[in-house]
């Protein structure tokens, strides 16, 4: 269990009490306020970034190359899904960890991350390779 999960409510908790001793109601109420204001935010955040995600293909990403150089250890899903602005394609077996998923680009560029427990592991961008790199007859 993460300790976020147990660390924010406890500090909302002293929060609410702190501001009752300090200023009464009115502080408990101000601190409830604050809270509810946050949880909104967080909730707008996590609705829009969905929204954009649901009007793109499913594992498209604009350029592969350039999430890969955005991306970085510890993000959580929903911030590569703010980056993509679409869902990435499952490579890993249903409800299992860790959750893979695939990201393509317009040229065959893919990069395949790595999610555990809903943050990222690690990440691979594999490119097709060039005509040129194969060693054909004619290139220079």
């Amino acid at each position: 269990m993460s300790w976020q999960r147990i660390a924010i409510p406890l500090i909302g908790v002293a929060a609410a009490f702190v501001a009752w001793r300090n200023y009464g109601w009115s502080g408990v109420a101000f601190v409830v306020t604050g809270s509810v204001l946050w949880m909104l935010l967080h909730f707008t955040r996590m609705m829009k970034v969905l929204q954009r995600a649901s009007r793109r293909p499913v594992g498209y990403c604009d350029s592969a190359v350039m999430l890969n150089a955005k991306l970085r250890r510890g993000v959580n899903l929903l911030h590569v899904l703010a980056l993509t602005r679409a869902v990435g394609e499952s490579v890993s077996p249903r409800e299992q960890q860790p959750e893979v998923y695939r990201w393509t680009d317009a040229g065959a560029s893919s990069v395949t991350c790595e999610f555990a427990g809903g943050r990222l592991v690690k990440w691979e961008l594999l490119r097709p390779a060039a005509a040129g790199e194969q060693g054909e007859p004619g290139a220079p």
